[in-house]
């Protein structure tokens, strides 16, 4: 635990894969989980929306003594409540899950939230190693197991990820006890949002190797291989000039933009 560190863990409603019903998003009840290994009781959990949303009581029972509702609305814009709310407190640490189960699930909020506030934002974070001296080392998750340690200065936005410690089981009776700070907000209403139709996500097809097998083995063998990198480029030198052109060829070469 990080003496006199302020730290904010913001939550959503979460939407179960199989199912479908609202739970306790997964890489939000993480955020949780590590804003009470940095603070302890003294985490700030914060939900813009309905208050009397029982999923709240779920990251309640993580063992919150009590969780602050920006009351507002479905269809409203949660970015102006929660930046009006940051800037009048003084927080260390805002963390996040990297995007939401439901509505958009754009991931944009903890960018959109740093660039509005003028703050660092660390995605992907595993781990908080240490914060002192107004700096915070950070623990990234990297493709396949990697990490990689970085400095950042406080104040900083962190969006949690699946390689994060599992959140705690959630317990009934502390989370009935909580308290619940509601706090009235001017809301501000997504219209663009209003305009969306939501859908079940498709998988997409998976691109095999192309490879001249001759057996059935062989061909199973080259349907079910895992595979490899090898294609990429790392531009360090370049301009950004070269650097856009060689996104954009890749774009097209992938099929992305025709």
């Amino acid at each position: 635990m990080q003496p006199n560190i302020n730290v904010v863990s913001l939550v959503s409603i979460g939407r179960h894969p199989q199912s479908g019903r609202a739970r306790r998003a997964e890489q939000d009840g993480r955020a949780v989980e590590l804003g009470l290994t940095l603070a302890g009781q003294s985490l700030t959990v914060v939900h813009a929306g309905n208050a009397k949303e029982p999923v709240l009581r779920q990251y309640a029972g993580m063992g919150l003594p009590s969780l602050t509702v920006l009351e507002q609305s479905e269809g409203c814009d949660a970015l102006p409540v929660l930046m009006s709310f940051l800037q009048d407190k003084s927080v260390d640490v805002v963390l996040t899950g990297v995007r939401a189960e439901g509505g958009e699930s754009s991931g944009m909020l903890p960018y959109l939230l740093a660039e509005k506030l003028g703050w660092p934002l660390v995605p992907r974070v595993a781990e908080v190693l240490e914060i002192k001296n107004g700096e915070a080392e950070v623990l990234l998750a990297l493709p396949r197991g990697q990490r990689r340690a970085v400095t950042v200065k406080l104040p900083f936005i962190a969006s949690v990820d699946n390689a994060a410690q599992e959140a705690r089981q959630s317990a009934f009776g502390p989370g009935l006890r909580a308290d619940f700070n509601v706090l009235d907000v001017d809301s501000v209403v997504d219209e663009a949002a209003s305009q969306w139709q939501i859908s079940a996500a498709k998988p997409r097809p998976k691109r095999i190797k192309v490879a001249k097998a001759k057996t059935a083995a062989d061909r199973m063998k080259v349907a079910t291989a895992k595979p490899v990198g090898g294609g990429g480029k790392v531009m360090k030198d370049e301009t950004t000039t070269e650097k856009a052109q060689a996104i954009f060829d890749l774009l097209i070469e992938e099929k992305v933009i025709r």
